[in-house]
């Protein structure tokens, strides 16, 4: 018999693409969804937090990354696939999305049946309210501006839209940032709380903006001391 601390295989068929992941642990769901670049398993040490904290983690290889096949040129088909993922967990599911991870989770919550599932959104070190100049001298910063060039000016077009759905977001966010080296200011996190007066804001000390990889424990910590309200009755 599997235990619960053992990952289970999972994979979702999608147009273009058969995306492959795990589930590890039982109880409430986390969706954790990696950034651009990465793979699932730079969520294992978070998950290890979280199971022992009582839930059950889903993390899926986003199409063109890990083991998922696919192409990742445009934010649509990754938020169209996050969708997927969500309308197969039942209801009370935390959303948990690190850079592209996070804006195609606030995509996907256009989907009416996705929303039903969701408790409230986890953004790590990204907000919707992206500064097109200031993206491009970061990547360059981190030797990635070659990387991902279509994905990445697809999603620098949307940010009007991006801004607009997590106004109209009925649901909780927590956004979680680096202390240094982050790409989230001070004027995005003032922004963030003006379009989404319901966001906490958290920040990690010791990391930049791939807390998963660099403080795992403090970000796994981080998402349950807040997300334990989103799941009581009285939310």
């Amino acid at each position: 018999m599997i235990g619960p601390t053992v990952p289970r295989p999972r994979w979702l068929a999608r147009p273009g693409a058969i995306l492959r992941g795990e589930e590890v642990g039982a109880g409430p769901t986390c969706l954790l969804l990696h950034a651009g670049g990465e793979r699932r398993q730079v969520w294992a040490p978070v998950s290890d937090v979280l199971v022992g904290a009582g839930f059950r983690c889903v993390a899926f290889d986003q199409r063109g990354h890990g083991d998922s096949d696919g192409l990742a040129r445009a934010l649509s088909p990754c938020a169209e696939d996050v969708a997927a993922m969500l309308r197969t967990e039942p209801p009370g599911c935390v959303v948990v999305g690190a850079s592209l991870g996070g804006l195609a989770a606030i995509a996907a919550l256009t989907d009416p049946a996705a929303r039903a599932r969701a408790a409230g959104l986890v953004l790590v070190d990204v907000v919707p309210c992206l500064v097109p100049s200031r993206v491009r001298r970061f990547l360059a910063a981190g030797g990635l501006a070659g990387a991902y060039t279509e994905l990445v000016e697809d999603i620098l077009a949307q940010v009007p839209r991006l801004r607009q759905v997590t106004a109209e977001l009925d649901l909780p966010l927590l956004l979680v940032h680096g202390d240094t080296g982050s790409s989230v200011t001070a004027e995005d996190v003032d922004q963030l709380l003006r379009l989404a007066p319901r966001t906490t804001v958290r920040s990690i000390q010791g990391a930049g903006h791939l807390i998963a990889r660099e403080q795992p424990v403090s970000l796994a910590r981080t998402i349950v001391a807040v997300t334990t309200a989103w799941r009581s009755p009285l939310r």
